[in-house]
């Protein structure tokens, strides 16, 4: 018998990848139970309904994110390579296509028909998100180490915005390294000028 967490870990997955693809609306249970191999109602024994199941997997991205940010503070201490890790991050997720798009910032362009459920861990991973820049700006500011223009906070927002701007320019051309294209200049922008 297969393990229970294992089955939805799968299903969540398995969602994941068909939001990224076709958005909230571009997918149904029925899609699912395809791809994972299992039948509808297993996916309902874990998951009542669609609102459960991508509020649980917006709720587990957003605790991956936060991790990894944890993570890569503590490998890292120089605030603009704190930066450039993280756009390289998205960079290297693009390029080998396991993560095409943040699935948030994808999820925020549908906010209007977004349950609210979805759209509050959308919206938190966005504050969470701005936090921890506005914090590496704040400290590279502080440092020398970083030239800001702005407060921390809409420097922060301008970068966050950036990178999803990235990365919607790399799937529109279908061409990964526009994503490079854009966040180049956006962190030369950020070091300070000798």
């Amino acid at each position: 018998m297969s393990n229970p967490s294992s089955k939805a870990d799968d299903i969540l997955a398995c969602a994941r990848t068909l939001i990224i693809a076709g958005g909230y609306n571009g997918f149904s249970y029925a899609d699912i139970a395809d791809v994972v191999g299992i039948r509808k109602p297993s996916i309902h024994h874990h998951f009542p309904s669609k609102v459960d199941l991508v509020r649980t997997l917006v709720a587990r991205y957003r605790e991956e994110a936060e991790a990894g940010i944890a993570h890569l503070e503590q490998q890292v201490r120089d605030p603009l390579e704190l930066l450039r890790n993280y756009a390289g991050y998205w960079e290297a997720c693009i390029k080998d296509a396991s993560a095409p798009f943040c699935l948030c910032a994808l999820l925020a362009s549908q906010l209007p028909v977004l349950p609210e459920e979805v759209a509050l861990e959308v919206r938190a991973h966005f504050r969470s998100l701005s936090a921890w820049l506005t914090s590496v700006l704040e400290r590279g500011q502080r440092q020398g180490i970083l030239q800001l223009t702005s407060t921390p906070r809409v420097e922060a927002e301008a970068f966050m915005a950036g990178v999803h701007g990235a990365m919607l320019s790399a799937r529109a051309y279908g061409d990964p390294k526009m994503f490079g294209v854009v966040t180049v200049p956006l962190l030369e922008r950020l070091a300070p000028r000798h």
